[in-house]
């Protein structure tokens, strides 16, 4: 692919806090976390649910303000820029979910094109989405709609789409939770191999540990904190 030798963007966290309610009700989902991760790895963030896996990823892509600390994507704070920077900031980070968010009426190349048919890019969208359709195993499909997919398509979809405009981080939050455990380790593996070949930094949050095989790294968090930090998960 026309994008092997991206580098993916290095992650340094620090006093990262996020704080849900008031009072009894208060919920430190991000308890001053301190990290760092290098360029290109792919870090596994394991905990139950509940222990600020989604939050952490939640702050690291900019879909919620922290309280406190900082966060330098490649030296850039990403905690202080003002809503126009924030935005073109999302826009440089893929995402993943557990639900596919996959718009029903677009067929599969559609889909995947959606994040950059408004925007002028250096290269051809549409075989550029037609590539990474090729690299997810759906080669095609590209004029179905996800309706006609299973669930496992659907992931590798979603994913094909968060690749195309070549993230340097991607952020993956339980992308295998909807789906069974074959099917699962088989989008695990995709997107630990295409972060891999792309050169880009890869979180993934899961409760599930053998999801997390195959990673540069596991985290396991518990009531917002990191509490063990494996260099290996294989």
């Amino acid at each position: 692919m026309h994008d092997a030798t991206a580098t993916g963007a290095a992650l340094e966290i620090t006093g990262l806090t996020r704080v849900f309610g008031r009072g009894e009700a208060r919920i430190t989902a991000a308890d001053a976390i301190t990290l760092s991760v290098p360029a290109g790895q792919s870090v596994a963030v394991t905990g139950r649910s509940g222990s600020g896996k989604s939050t952490l990823l939640h702050l690291l892509g900019a879909i919620e303000r922290a309280d406190a600390g900082t966060v330098l994507v490649d030296g850039d704070d990403i905690t202080a820029l003002r809503r126009k920077r924030l935005t073109e900031y999302r826009r440089s980070v893929g995402f993943v979910f557990q639900r596919f968010h996959l718009l029903p009426a677009l067929t599969v190349l559609d889909n995947v094109l959606a994040p950059v048919l408004p925007r002028r890019t250096a290269y051809d969208k549409r075989e550029r989405a037609r590539e990474l359709l090729r690299a997810v195993g759906l080669d095609g499909r590209e004029h179905a709609h996800p309706g006609e997919l299973s669930g496992g398509q659907q992931q590798r979809v979603a994913l094909a789409r968060a690749l195309v405009d070549t993230p340097r981080l991607l952020l993956a939050d339980e992308p295998t939770g909807a789906l069974d455990s074959a099917t699962g380790a088989e989008v695990m593996d995709l997107i630990v191999r295409l972060g891999r070949e792309h050169g880009t930094t890869v979180l993934v949050a899961t409760h599930e540990a053998a999801v997390a095989d195959g990673c540069d790294r596991r985290l396991r968090m518990s009531d917002g904190r990191v509490v063990e930090d494996s260099a290996s998960c294989g």
